[in-house]
């Protein structure tokens, strides 16, 4: 999938998420964000070729290998929606509000394991595997680690767009049976649960520091769009003042 699709559903003037850009560095980067919009999922992105790799998970990843969770793929989103957190307006794709729940790396998986166990891959391996519909990967993040896979679903149900996948984690020495996400409802970059960032005013604006601290926009692009948003409201002001003065005049 490539950013047009990103950049088609989303109105750039009225929400805090980043144009689409896709950068020539490569990275090894992963997120989950917590996010509730119309419902609640959690967003899994994998950093790879330029762009996050998405994946909507309905019941968020599990650290129990008999756990199969449903992952929906949707567009990628540019490498710069790493460290969204706050509030996506009402009215807006996928309004609601977004928690940068675990970060890490990853690392691809050799498709084929050594000794029964998976070694390193190579970029090229897992542009394959993605391909195929079969990306084993390693986790190194704060809430996330080990092996995991994420295997396209073959099977195409009643009214499936083809984009169905189930993200199950590897049985290894991270593995935890009986595993709850709902007890680790914390974001990994301002310490906030979802409510408390939901009720954050100023989680509309998007800033690279945790609550509490203070400082500029982290991007020039933000400060721009928060700037435009300023200037409608004052006009919105101006002109509802200008209207009631010249009713009263009336």
């Amino acid at each position: 999938m490539a950013l047009e699709e990103y950049k088609r559903k989303r109105r750039f003037e009225e929400t805090p998420e980043p144009p689409p850009k896709v950068e020539s560095k490569a990275g090894h980067r992963f997120v989950v964000q917590k996010h509730d919009a119309t419902r609640l999922h959690y967003d899994f992105r994998l950093e790879m070729e330029g762009v996050l790799k998405s994946w909507a998970v309905p019941k968020g990843p599990s650290l129990d290998p008999n756990d199969k969770r449903l992952a929906m793929q949707v567009e990628d989103h540019p490498v710069s929606y790493f460290d969204f957190e706050g509030i996506i307006p009402e009215n807006n794709y996928g309004a609601g509000t977004v928690m940068v729940w675990d970060v890490g790396t990853w690392q691809p998986l050799s498709p084929v394991p050594i000794e029964g166990k998976y070694v390193p891959g190579t970029e090229a391996e897992a542009a394959a595997m993605l391909a195929k519909g079969d990306l084993k990967f390693r986790l190194k993040g704060k809430k996330l680690n080990g092996d995991f896979a994420l295997v396209k679903m073959k099977g195409r149900r009643p009214g499936s767009k083809g984009n169905e996948w189930l993200l199950i984690k590897k049985h290894d020495d991270s593995a935890v049976e009986g595993y709850d996400i709902d007890d680790y409802d914390e974001s990994v970059l301002s310490k906030r649960s979802l409510a408390e960032i939901a009720d954050d005013a100023g989680s509309k604006e998007w800033r690279s520091r945790p609550s509490g601290s203070h400082g500029k926009l982290k991007a020039a692009w933000l400060a721009d769009a928060v700037a435009k948003l300023d200037k409608k409201k004052l006009e919105e002001k101006n002109t509802g003042k200008k209207a009631a003065k010249k009713k009263q005049k009336n």
